[in-house]
């Protein structure tokens, strides 16, 4: 301190400012702050010991977790399997090779999905080609073997062997670089026959025209087509397996619609709904989800977006859901009613006119029907109650490792119903600015020939606006 300071009010003011020693103004002062102390230790104490009870969650579905919990993915046994169906389909078509891209098709024979490999500008072909091979016998018969091809970009290879392709063979890997032609490359490691001669390369359904190009422009003493209707049904009867995995995919889909209804109510938004619906099936472990959800007249669009508004006691509410389980999906619709809402009966005769469509839809399937048999079945009932030119689209659609894919249930369509085929069943009426009524079950052919809902395990169809 400044020696001129010493003795001064301005010492005595700046000593009492620095002491580091508190003092307590008072006896009463040390006794309040020491029973504030214990009230603090009495209390934390009775916390620790009592701590509040935690309200449950209303909005949680994880519960619905475990209903496909056991369900195993498809084996590798399995996916070899089709790759053998596949290339005896191609030897005896007399091609050279089937192409695809990651998605649907290479996902059913190679475990390659869009989800592992999404598409872009740069080519990641699967090529699967018939190797006619000796078997060993001493007649010397030749069998036809499954080889497994990927043409993958340079950059990208070491993330292409990543991928888990279930084979019987070593696969083959063709690397091209940023500065190549990727097709030019594909022929000439691949398929290199045909750099100068001809054969025949089956491109799948939903491959990009620039990659059709592509490969003709590589190939182009070749002839490069879509495949052909007999290799597109090796997609279409599914089997056990697959069937294990539609059948639990969709009951837990239900099972999400019935659970969400129970949390809706008068007043709430589409968009509340909707919120719902999408967490309730994340919950239940599906993936690539999709839904609509629509309330009162807003229904009679049917992949309608809705407009947001409130839920009255005169709706019905639709929802049109579905997500993924090993990559086979599932697609269910319910219109339905809550316990205090008020319908009017029109509209209460509409639902039950879609549901008794539907009940005879399912009733005409057997084995070596005619898809639009089945269509007419369901369109009968609703025409002749009047409202045939309210029901505006087709009946179903196969359901598989593509919510949507072939084949149809539709006018004019004369597909042959077989054990195995998966289908949609889902009338509609639908009288815009009033009323959309739709209900949907997929279903399956079983050995017996006769069709049960892929729901059934759930409960199976509705059974009325109040029991879904």
């Amino acid at each position: 301190m400044d020696p001129r300071l010493k003795g001064s009010k301005v010492e005595d003011r700046v000593t009492r400012f620095a002491s580091p020693t508190p003092r307590l103004s008072s006896v009463p002062g040390a006794i309040g702050l020491v029973v504030l102390l214990w009230i603090i230790h009495v209390t934390w104490s009775f916390w620790i010991v009592n701590p509040l009870p935690i309200e449950p969650n209303p909005y949680d579905f994880r519960y619905l977790a475990d209903h496909c919990a056991d369900i195993p993915p498809i084996s590798s046994a399995e996916f070899t399997g089709r790759q053998l169906s596949l290339v005896r389909m191609l030897h005896s078509l007399n091609a050279s090779a089937y192409v695809a891209e990651p998605g649907a098709s290479a996902e059913f024979y190679a475990n390659i999905s869009n989800a592992q490999w999404h598409l872009s500008e740069r080519p990641l072909l699967l090529v699967i080609s018939p190797s006619v091979e000796s078997t060993g016998g001493a007649d010397g018969d030749y069998g036809v073997q499954a080889k497994l091809s990927i043409l993958t970009p340079t950059f990208e290879a070491t993330r292409a062997k990543l991928l888990h392709v279930p084979s019987t063979y070593a696969i083959e890997y063709a690397e091209w670089p940023e500065d190549a032609d990727p097709y030019e490359v594909a022929i000439a490691n691949i398929l290199p026959s045909l750099k100068s001669g001809n054969g025949t390369i089956y491109v799948d359904g939903s491959t990009r025209n620039f990659i059709v190009d592509g490969l003709k422009a590589a190939a182009p003493q070749s002839t490069v087509l879509s495949a052909p209707v007999e290799v597109r049904q090796l997609r279409e009867r599914k089997s056990k397996a697959e069937l294990d995995i539609l059948k639990c995919v969709n009951e837990v889909t239900i099972l999400a619609v019935r659970a969400v209804r129970e949390k809706l109510y008068i007043g709430m938004r589409e968009s509340e709904a909707q919120s719902l619906i999408r967490t309730a099936l994340s919950s239940a472990g599906l993936t690539s989800l999709d839904s609509i959800v629509l309330f009162g007249e807003n229904a009679a669009l049917p992949h309608g977006s809705g407009s947001d508004r409130v839920l009255k006691k005169s709706d019905f509410v639709l929802i049109d859901c579905g997500g993924s389980l090993h990559g086979y999906s599932s697609d269910v619709t319910r219109t339905f009613a809550l316990d205090d809402s008020k319908i009017l009966e029109d509209q209460l005769s509409i639902w039950k006119l879609v549901q008794s469509a539907q009940s005879a839809a399912l009733s005409s399937v057997h084995d070596g029907a005619i898809t639009r048999t089945i269509d007419e079945a369901a369109r009968t009932v609703i025409s002749d109650a009047g409202y045939g030119r309210y029901f505006t689209h087709r009946l179903g659609h196969g359901i598989g490792l593509e919510v949507h894919e072939s084949p149809y249930l539709r006018g004019g369509s004369d597909d042959v119903i077989g054990t195995g085929h998966t289908f949609s069943d889902e009338p509609g009426i639908y009288i815009e600015g009033k009323v959309g009524v739709r209900l949907e079950d997929c279903f399956y052919v079983t050995e017996n020939g006769d069709a049960l809902f892929l729901t059934e395990g759930a409960g199976g169809q509705a059974r009325s606006p109040w029991d879904i």
